[in-house]
């Protein structure tokens, strides 16, 4: 029988403990650690949480705990869901970077990052990813990954994509549990940007939530699903329309969540896909279930001696990537991946 994947989680804010909750029902996988700004814990044996999901042991205060962690335990931690803020939009990157600098770590990351900018900062770090024996697949959790991946394989019913269309219903019912979420989220609306919103204090989110009755209306995202789509050879990023409706006071989405793949095939015909996906399903389900999913994917091609960063649509059956290169006069890229 296969070991179960040795897991730590960074960031223990709604994700990050919804990715705890959800690793203990899946065999395959085991929490050892977690790792957030107040410090870390570590137990090989596996963490325990108390019927609140709150760690069953304190945490070591370490204001680096991110790399102290990998530091002293590198060689017993397996994989990485990186749960991690993503205000300012270079914090990813610049932690991916030095985790790859000073800590020796050769594993899997997964993460589960929204914006296009931040997933494009990432790239930078191929090369040396490759190098340190890291395999990193980003954008592997609901938006982009589950989703995206869909419309990934929808696109084969067609010659040519027109049109992916990505909406959203989120429900939350406590958006205190999700602060770096909501706040990502507030980056879209008009009137806002990423340097207005970090200045912005919980006091200042709550009352813009009570003018809008607590519901978030986000259109044209600035979202990821863009750039790994057409990485993917699917179809231009512009293409690519990503929204939703975000309830912060309701545990009840406020709209079913939908994928809309419209294109042109052989015959000439344009018509569409929709798949919709089940109100049951939350947030934490839609976004750690496929991660963990990808984790796994990861960790057996890690062990085939795979390395470097990979996008969750480059696991994927392959668009015709030719076709895509010829029409806009790009090169086609071929997936990050070295032995």
């Amino acid at each position: 029988m296969q070991q179960a994947v040795r897991v730590a989680v960074f960031g223990f804010g709604g994700l990050g403990k919804g990715m705890a909750r959800l690793i203990p029902q899946r065999p395959d996988f085991r929490l050892v650690a977690v790792a957030d700004s107040q410090g870390f814990a570590f137990n090989a044996n596996g963490l325990e949480l108390t019927e609140e999901f709150s760690l069953n042991q304190p945490l070591h205060a370490d204001s680096d705990s991110m790399i102290s962690l990998l530091k002293a335990h590198g060689q017993e931690i397996d994989a990485v869901f990186m749960a991690l803020p993503n205000l300012p939009v270079e914090f990813f990157a610049e932690t991916v970077k030095r985790i790859a600098d000073e800590t020796g770590f050769e594993g899997v990351f997964v993460d589960a990052l929204k914006r296009t900018e931040a997933v494009e900062r990432l790239f930078t770090l191929n090369e040396q990813l490759q190098e340190r024996k890291i395999l990193y697949i980003t954008g592997a959790g609901a938006t982009p990954g589950f989703l995206t991946t869909i419309a990934a394989v929808a696109a084969h019913s067609f010659v040519e994509v027109l049109d992916v269309n990505i909406h959203f219903g989120v429900g939350i019912g406590n958006w205190e549990a999700y602060k770096a979420t909501v706040r990502e989220d507030f980056i879209h609306l008009e009137g806002f940007d990423a340097k207005r919103v970090a200045c912005m204090s919980d006091e200042e989110i709550a009352q813009e939530l009570d003018v809008r009755g607590g519901l978030l209306k986000l259109v044209d995202m600035e979202h990821a699903d863009d750039i790994i789509l057409e990485l993917a050879g699917v179809c231009p990023r512009d293409r690519v329309r990503v929204g939703g409706l975000v309830d912060t006071r309701n545990a009840k989405k406020p709209v079913s969540t939908t994928v809309t793949v419209t294109g042109r095939t052989a015959s000439g015909s344009v018509g569409s896909h929709q798949f919709v996906v089940s109100d049951e399903a939350t947030m934490v389900d839609n976004v750690c279930g496929p991660a963990l999913g990808f984790m796994l994917r990861g960790t057996e091609l890690y062990g085939r001696g795979f390395y470097g960063l990979i996008t969750s649509a480059d696991i994927m059956p392959r668009f015709s990537s030719q076709v895509f290169a010829q029409a806009q006069e790009i090169p086609v890229r071929e997936a990050a991946l070295t032995v």
